[in-house]
């Protein structure tokens, strides 16, 4: 009849755009997408609902009770940590991403022996010239092994470099002086541990249980290294940042909640007071750089013990272990974490019985 009208079916880019009547499977994906995202609503909003009514139900007790002098002292506690921590976190997440985006992954190949038995000890004794505490010393050690270092020497290099560089020894001097053998035995027992624990990963390790941190291996095709070193600087901070906060709050709860007066009990013991310090180097994690001033306050524990609380102290406390299971894996860091603890009192106790 000459009509102008298309009798044909809408197609599928018509439906699409509104210009036909939308089919029976595009209905039921919509649909399926809807409740998908209904579905995550409430599960993203429920424990921000329940949250919010336990607010304001009880918010007049939790007014009340930030006036506490316990809340308060915990409040003390975390902002010292985490004051202490964030500008050195800082300076090892700036050294990592420097060393990701700028040096060539030949450079630790050269530096290092291939043998990791003999790269050990030489990353250990490395650690002298990286000016930071256990904070920044974790995204360097992720950085090394993204960039093929071998893991034993990247973890003596992790756990040497907050403990034997040169403003850690300078503050021991100032803190014990007339004393230099305090700072000659927190060197000597450090490296001793940094560069047992990286021969015991060689022999006892196991790759399963080390998480390699993500991150580029090498520089990535077409991109700046400027632009390579803002991505890697904004995810180890991120990443890192997180897990100090975390550690933080751990070791701001012990400090609160264990008494004083159960550590001047073990003060006495001489076989008591190296693990008692140890741990208490790991609920107080108090930065390397601040460390030895703590440890000269203890006054009433023998030198070989606050000598161990500054051994274990870098290598080994809450916000640490927070970070290392972040960046290597949990199954990683209780059980790197656990061994650590046992060779850095030995050593400890060895090097104070020689020197002290």
């Amino acid at each position: 009849m000459g009509s102008d009208v298309d009798l044909a079916p809408p197609s599928s880019s018509a439906a699409r755009d509104g210009g036909g009547v939308t089919s029976p499977a595009d209905a039921a994906g919509g649909m399926r997408t809807a409740a998908r995202i209904t579905s995550h609503a409430l599960i993203a909003g429920l424990p921000v609902v329940l949250i919010g009514g336990l607010a304001l139900a009880l918010g007049p007790e939790i007014s009340a009770g930030l006036d506490d002098r316990a809340v308060a002292a915990w409040r003390t506690v975390f902002t010292a940590i985490v004051i202490q921590g964030v500008p050195f976190l800082l300076l090892g997440t700036v050294v990592s991403a420097a060393i990701s985006a700028f040096v060539p992954a030949w450079v630790f190949t050269r530096v290092l022996p291939r043998n990791p038995a003999l790269a050990v000890p030489v990353a250990g004794a490395a650690g002298v010239v990286l000016p930071g505490c256990e904070c920044a010393s974790v995204p360097v050690a992720g950085s090394l092994m993204r960039r093929g270092v071998a893991p034993a020497a990247a973890l003596a290099f992790l756990l040497s470099a907050p403990a034997i560089n040169p403003i850690v020894l300078v503050a021991t001097y100032v803190a014990f002086p007339g004393n230099p053998w305090m700072v000659a035995a927190r060197l000597i027992a450090s490296l001793l541990t940094s560069v047992a624990m990286g021969w015991l990963w060689i022999r006892a390790g196991r790759k399963e249980w080390l998480r390699l941190p993500k991150g580029a291996a090498g520089h990535t095709p077409g991109a700046s290294r400027a632009e390579e070193f803002r991505v890697s600087l904004q995810h180890d901070f991120l990443h890192a940042g997180g897990f100090l906060v975390v550690g933080a709050a751990a070791a701001a709860t012990f400090n609160v909640a264990v008494p004083h007066s159960v550590l001047r009990l073990l003060s006495d013991s001489p076989w008591l007071s190296l693990p008692m310090l140890g741990l208490l180097a790991v609920v107080l994690a108090v930065c390397s750089e601040a460390d030895a001033f703590v440890a000269a306050s203890l006054t009433g524990f023998s030198p070989t013990a606050r000598l161990t609380f500054m051994v274990v102290g870098p290598m080994v406390d809450l916000k640490l272990i927070a970070l290392q299971s972040g960046t290597f894996g949990r199954a990683f860091a209780v059980r790197f974490s656990s061994a650590t603890w046992v060779v850095a009192v030995a050593c400890s106790a060895l090097v104070g019985w020689w020197l002290l």
